[in-house]
C-alpha cells in the first residue's frame, strides 16, 4: 500500500537506539516508504544511521540532542525548521523504563518525567507552528504500563499515563488546525533492551516463554517492525479521520479474555 509519505518530513525522537529497537525500525521503515526521517536522539549512533538512511533518502538527517534538556530540543527543532521549512509529522518515541520507584528519590522521579513526558510536550510545542502549516500528525509511543501498572517504576508509569493524557488533549486542542494526535500502546515487544533484560535473568528462557504464553495472539512477542508498520499507517493520509485514539499493538495482551491463553 502506498501511504503517500513520499518526501514527508517526519521527526522521530529516541531514534538512535540499538539496531532492532522500535526507533530503528521506524526510521528505516519511513525511509523505505519515501519519507524523510529526521532523527533526534542523544546517542552518537545516530551519525551512522544518518549515513545509512541517506543512501535510501538523501535528505535524512540526525540532530544529536539530550531530550531531557528543553533548550537542546528547541535548538534541534529550530535547525530542522531552517533546513526543511516544514514538519509533516512528529513521532515521540523516546522512552526508558528506568525503575524510578516510589521508594526512590524525588530527583529520580523528576528525571524520569523529563525524559519520558516533558520531552514529548517540548518537541510538539516547538514543532507546532510547522505542524499547523502542514496540518500534520502527532504520534506518541505509549506503554501498557500506563494502564496496567508494573511495579517499581512510578516515574515511567506516571510519564506514560501523562502521554496518554496529552494525546487526547492535543487531539482536542489542535482539531481546528487539522492536526491529528494519536498514541500507539505497546505491551511486550522484543527489542534489544528487552533481550538484554531476559539474558540478565538466571531463568531467562523460562521467563520469556512464560511471558509469551500470556499474549493471546499466537503466544509471541510483538516485533518492532509491527510497531513501525502501524506507526506509519497512523501518521499517513490513509488514517486521515483517526484522532485522539489509543491504538494497541500488543497481540491482545491488555484487553482480551485470559480464557484464550494456552492451557498448562
Amino acid at each position: 500500500m502506498d501511504l503517500n509519505l513520499k518526501n514527508k518530513v517526519v521527526v522521530v525522537t529516541g531514534s538512535a537506539g540499538m539496531e532492532g529497537s522500535i526507533g530503528h525500525a521506524i526510521i528505516f521503515s519511513l525511509a523505505n516508504e519515501g519519507a524523510i526521517p529526521v532523527l533526534i536522539d542523544r546517542n552518537k549512533r545516530g551519525v551512522e544511521y544518518e549515513k545509512q538512511l541517506q543512501k535510501i533518502h538523501p535528505e535524512s538527517s540526525f540532530y544529536q540532542t539530550d531530550l531531557t534538556d528543553v533548550s537542546q530540543i528547541e535548538e534541534a527543532i529550530t535547525k530542522i525548521s531552517k533546513k526543511y521549512g516544514r514538519i509533516d509529522a512528529v513521532i515521540n518515541n523516546v522512552g526508558v523504563n528506568d525503575g524510578a520507584s516510589l521508594e526512590g528519590s524525588i530527583d529520580d522521579f523528576m528525571d524520569s518525567l523529563r525524559l519520558n513526558l516533558v520531552s514529548f510536550f517540548a518537541v510538539v510545542k516547538f514543532a507546532l507552528p510547522l505542524l499547523k502549516r502542514s496540518k500534520g500528525a502527532i504520534l506518541n509511543i505509549g506503554s501498557k504500563v500506563a494502564l496496567t501498572g508494573q511495579g517499581g517504576t512510578s516515574g515511567y508509569a506516571a510519564a506514560k499515563g501523562g502521554v496518554l493524557g496529552l494525546t487526547r488533549e492535543w487531539a482536542v486542542d489542535l482539531i481546528g488546525y487539522g492536526i491529528r494526535s494519536n498514541a500507539l500502546i505497546i505491551a511486550e515487544c522484543y527489542t534489544p533492551a528487552y533481550e538484554t533484560w531476559i539474558e540478565s535473568l538466571e531463568n531467562g528462557t523460562e521467563k520469556l516463554n512464560s511471558i509469551k504464553n500470556t499474549i493471546p495472539l499466537e503466544s509471541r512477542m510483538t516485533t518492532p517492525e509491527e510497531i513501525a508498520n502501524t506507526a506509519l499507517f497512523v501518521i499517513s493520509d490513509k488514517s486521515s479521520h483517526t484522532t485522539g485514539q489509543f491504538v494497541f499493538v500488543d497481540g491482545g495482551y491488555v484487553h482480551l479474555d485470559r480464557a484464550l491463553l494456552p492451557s498448562k
